[in-house]
């Protein structure tokens, strides 16, 4: 079963220096029929302005996963870690038994990301973050961008407490990359740039897709597009 997820009935918040839209229920907005998927829980598109950002709040015993859709975030905690990450790349912050972070646009224009969180499986990792360019990206296949499962760990992508990945797929219009899912296992899609159909389900920029009960997903480009897909127990 595959579920369209427009982007036009996202929940969201709109500030002076902050829009998001949220995929699952998330802060003010709750709707009891998006909750998650499996154990991912958060996932929203948010557009911060230039000179602005998060400023330092706490989290614990979630593995939060940045993906920059546009422009850069940089990141600084209180473990001593800072780092910037830019449009394409990743970062990853393990929250385990607490961290206190911040994440600001220090750049000239906007600054777009996909911020993704996945429950770790179990509560009690040490905390910590990581970043990671991804500059080989092929077009017409995933590349793994940050896992726990057991497979991937010759991968190269950025390590999390779940058995779960995110992965990214650039297509070249009229092109199709595929992924399948194993048994009982759930994936949450969204297009990042362009249009697809997802087995036939047609997706526009920023939709999502909430899928489960499929065996594989073949997704076709209709522009040239990127895809970053979730995939979850």
């Amino acid at each position: 079963m595959i579920t369209a997820i427009p982007f036009e009935s996202l929940g969201g918040l709109d500030i002076d220096w902050l829009s998001a839209r949220h995929h699952f229920s998330f802060g003010h907005y709750h709707d009891p029929a998006r909750m998650g998927c499996g154990v991912l829980r958060v996932w929203n598109d948010d557009t911060i302005q230039p000179g602005t950002g998060f400023d330092p709040h706490p989290h614990r015993d979630m593995e939060i996963i940045t993906y920059v859709r546009e422009g850069a975030i940089t990141h600084i905690d209180r473990l001593g870690n800072q780092g910037r990450t830019e449009a394409g790349d990743v970062q990853v912050m393990h929250a385990g038994t607490g961290i206190v972070h911040a994440e600001y646009n220090r750049e000239p224009d906007i600054t777009r990301i996909f911020q993704i969180w996945i429950e770790p499986d179990r509560a009690g990792h040490a905390p910590g973050w990581e970043t990671k360019a991804f500059p080989t990206r092929a077009t017409g296949a995933f590349t793994v961008l940050a896992s726990g499962r057991g497979g991937d760990s010759g991968s190269g992508a950025l390590p999390i407490h779940q058995d779960a990945a995110v992965l990214g797929a650039k297509i070249d219009a009229g092109s199709s990359v595929s992924h399948a899912l194993g048994a009982g296992r759930r994936a949450y899609l969204v297009v990042s740039k362009g249009s697809v159909a997802v087995n036939g389900v047609v997706l526009g920029e920023r939709d999502g897709a909430s899928i489960h009960e499929e065996e594989a997903v073949v997704i076709t480009a209709e522009a040239d597009s990127e895809v970053i897909l979730v995939d979850v127990p």
